[in-house]
């Protein structure tokens, strides 16, 4: 299995827009942070988790040219503002699936509502097959895909588990019996927003305690913020199987 991060950044991205701050300013390719998401290979199968606003240009960026479907972790428009750069893909290879919670679904017929038109719909307008997902296992290919479910300030978000891999963002709390689903993991991915405490997301000190829960052989960092600090001299001070990650980064588990 391959892991490309497309984007690795807080909902502003970094740099964030009209920002002073020195990690905005920096020139090293690594402090540069599209909006969050991963793309999936195994075999023959390609899936996104998340389509925020920069998926067309991370779809670029990778030379991707053919996914078999999007996975939605909550519907907050830094991981669901792309849905309209799907049409590509559609116009190539038919309606695209998207696996999402049913309140996600609804989020995104009302923001999308010309994407979910039965009746005189534009020509061009893109069109997806949706997948209606809960908080038990389901088949994307041949992966069996167990989500974990946790909370990002009042609302449920969901992580996924592709065998030996987890994937989790914008989390704040999960519940000892989600953990549970993460033992034997081989790499773990989870949010660490900045070192200071944070309403909806894990701070850089609660994505380390978490990860010590797990116990994965390797751990990476996403969903970060400018104020975590420049990417070299925060990755000095992690430990030895955790890791910064960084737009671009391809893993192979």
């Amino acid at each position: 299995m391959k892991v490309t991060f497309l984007g690795t950044g807080t909902s502003q991205g970094i740099p964030v827009i009209g920002s002073s701050h020195p990690v905005c300013l920096s020139e090293n390719p690594k402090d540069k942070r599209l909006r969050v998401s991963v793309l999936i290979e195994w075999e023959n199968f390609a899936y996104v988790i998340d389509c925020g606003p920069d998926f067309r240009q991370q779809m670029l960026r990778a030379n991707c040219s053919n996914i078999n479907g999007i996975i939605f972790t909550h519907e907050h428009a830094d991981h669901t503002a792309g849905l309209d750069d799907i049409r590509p893909f559609v116009f190539k290879q038919g309606d695209l699936p998207i696996y999402v919670h049913e309140r996600v679904l609804k989020a995104l017929e009302t923001r999308f509502n010309y994407i979910f038109e039965t009746e005189n719909r534009y020509p061009g307008a893109p069109s997806v097959l949706p997948h209606v997902i809960e908080n038990k296992p389901f088949q994307l290919g041949n992966m069996n895909v167990i989500p974990i479910e946790g909370t990002h300030y009042q609302i449920q978000v969901f992580g996924f588990r592709f065998d030996k891999f987890a994937y989790l963002t914008d989390m704040k709390f999960v519940e000892e019996v989600e953990i549970e689903k993460l033992k034997g993991v081989d790499v773990l991915v989870i949010n660490a927003l900045r070192e200071t405490e944070h309403i909806s997301h894990f701070s850089l000190s609660e994505a380390l305690d978490f990860i010590d829960k797990v116990k994965p052989k390797r751990a990476y960092l996403t969903h970060i913020s400018h104020l975590l600090g420049f990417h070299d001299e925060v990755q000095q001070k992690l430990p030895e199987n955790v890791f910064l990650a960084y737009d671009n980064l391809q893993i192979t588990i």
